[in-house]
């Protein structure tokens, strides 16, 4: 299995811009950045209602109060995107982190999923955006019945710049959680020898 080549995002990743808090929500997964986005959203829809739909429901001071307010959300927000826009994460694996990822490996061929999440553990908190080491945990936590972690690793790593290089391989592991969510007794009884095997490891 092999990574998706690189492609420059860095125009796409300036669209974000155009609503605020998405920069934060897409790029990072930042809850601060979801929170802004419906807040947003929120404001824009009710002005919208009663401007176009229950106009004879609000006063037009109420649809200007709406419509200001929207216009300083995104006033606001895009300065604030602006200010403070992610900038991309860096493709560097810290010393060791190498022999962490082989040892994780080989841990999981041996089905020790144990020692295997203790490693890439411990490789994340030296690499957090190492996207092959989260990659391997979020199908470790597959293989060991976790689901709701695995997809929730997935979620993330596929929101964020480090896994842009992985998402056929992301989406084929949520298609996997989503069949052993329909069908967890046949997926436990899957034998040894049509586990998944990891992807390789790319140089650095």
């Amino acid at each position: 299995m092999v990574a998706a080549p690189m492609v420059n995002t860095a125009p796409f990743r300036r669209l974000t811009l155009v609503w605020p808090g998405l920069p934060w929500l897409w790029l990072r997964g930042s809850r601060s950045g979801l929170v802004l986005a419906l807040a947003f959203a929120l404001v824009v829809d009710l002005a919208v209602l009663a401007t176009f739909v229950w106009s004879e429901l609000f006063d037009r001071p109420v649809v200007a109060g709406l419509w200001a307010a929207s216009a300083a959300i995104w006033v606001a927000g895009t300065a604030l995107g602006v200010a403070t826009f992610p900038v991309a994460l860096p493709d560097v694996r810290p010393e060791g982190a190498e022999d962490l990822f082989v040892a994780a490996r080989d841990a999981y061929l041996s089905r020790d999923w144990l020692a295997a999440e203790e490693r890439l553990r411990h490789l994340l908190t030296l690499s957090p955006i190492d996207a092959e080491a989260q990659l391997l945990l979020a199908t470790l936590l597959r293989r060991a019945g976790r689901l709701r972690e695995a997809r929730g690793a997935l979620e993330a790593l596929q929101r964020s710049d480090c896994g842009a290089r992985w998402r056929p391989e992301i989406d084929r592991e949520l298609s996997l959680i989503a069949t052993a969510e329909t069908a967890p007794a046949e997926m436990s009884r899957l034998p040894t020898g049509q586990m998944d095997t990891p992807a390789p490891r790319l140089a650095a």
